[in-house]
C-alpha cells in the first residue's frame, strides 16, 4: 500500500466528518486479499452505545466494517487502536473519536475493535480472533508506530504495575505516568510477529471511570501522534518521565534484549 495516495482534502475542519469512502481502494485491496464477505452479516442492534457514543459496527471485514478512519498521508504511519475487549470502550473509544488529524504523516485510527467477552491480549488466540482486525490493518498499512489504548480496575493496579509482573506473568510490569494512566508495552505476540525492532509499540491503560485519566491519555495521543519514530519517543520519555523511562527501557532491555 503506498500511503502517499490517502486523501487528507476532507481533514481541515472537523475530522469526525471524513467519510470511509475515502478508503475505497483501501477496503478493496482488504477483501480481495480475504475473499468475500458474509452477504448474510447484518449490523447488529447490539453495536449501539450509550448516548455519548456514536454507533459502531463490530463486523469483520474491510475497513468501513470496523470503522476505520484514515487521516494524513505518507510516513510515518500510526495506528491507534481502542476497544480491545470487554466493556474497555466505555473509557477509551471516545478519545479516538474525538482526535484531530496530524500535522505530518498518516493517523489510522480504529475506535472499537470489540465490545464482547474478555480476552487478554496475552492469549495467542486474541490477534488471530477478535483482534483480527487490528493485524489486517497492520500488514495493509505497516505502521512505525502503534498504540493500543486499554482500562483498568483499580483492583488490578499491582497485576498490571507490580515489580514482580514479569516474574509473575511473563511480561514487563506497566510504568505508572500519573493520573492513573499506566504505560507500556504491546503483546509480545504482535510485537515479535508484526514489528520491526525499530517500531514504536506501546500500552496505554487508563483507570476505569477516571475523567482525569481520560485527559491526561487524550494528552499523551495527542503528542504521539505527532512522533517521528522511537528514537524521538524516549527522548520525549527521558525529558518528561526520566524515573519512568529508565524502569521502562531496563525492562524492555531485559524481555526482547534490546531497544
Amino acid at each position: 500500500m503506498n500511503t502517499d495516495r490517502i486523501e487528507n482534502s476532507k481533514t481541515t475542519e472537523n475530522p469526525e466528518t471524513i467519510e470511509n469512502s475515502k478508503t475505497t481502494e483501501n477496503s478493496e485491496s482488504m477483501e480481495n486479499s480475504k475473499g468475500k464477505g458474509n452477504s448474510n452479516e447484518e449490523e447488529s442492534s447490539d453495536d449501539s452505545f450509550s448516548d455519548d457514543h456514536e454507533s459502531a459496527d463490530t463486523r469483520s471485514g474491510s475497513y468501513p466494517d470496523f470503522g476505520m478512519r484514515i487521516y494524513g498521508h505518507g510516513r510515518p504511519v500510526r495506528l491507534f487502536v481502542a476497544g480491545l475487549h470487554g466493556d474497555e470502550w466505555k473509557d477509551t473509544t471516545g478519545l479516538l473519536k474525538r482526535i484531530k488529524p496530524p500535522k505530518t504523516g498518516t493517523l489510522a485510527l480504529i475506535p472499537l475493535v470489540d465490545c464482547g467477552k474478555y480476552i487478554s491480549t496475552l492469549n495467542p488466540d486474541y490477534y488471530p480472533g477478535v483482534g483480527k482486525k487490528i493485524v489486517r490493518a497492520i500488514e495493509e498499512l505497516k505502521p512505525e508506530i502503534y498504540v493500543e489504548l486499554h482500562s483498568y480496575s483499580s483492583k488490578n493496579l499491582e497485576k498490571l504495575a507490580g515489580k514482580n509482573r514479569l516474574e509473575l506473568i511473563g511480561v514487563p510490569a506497566y510504568s505508572v505516568l500519573k493520573e492513573g494512566v499506566l504505560l507500556g508495552s504491546v503483546s509480545p505476540w504482535i510485537r515479535r510477529k508484526y514489528f520491526p525492532k525499530e517500531s514504536l509499540c506501546l500500552s496505554f491503560e487508563l483507570r476505569k471511570g477516571s475523567e482525569e485519566s481520560r485527559k491526561f491519555a487524550a494528552c499523551m495521543l495527542e503528542i504521539l501522534k505527532e512522533i517521528q519514530s522511537l528514537d524521538e519517543f524516549i527522548e520525549y520519555m527521558k525529558k518528561e518521565f526520566p524515573v519512568q523511562a529508565k524502569r521502562a527501557m531496563e525492562d524492555y532491555q531485559r524481555f526482547y534484549g534490546e531497544i
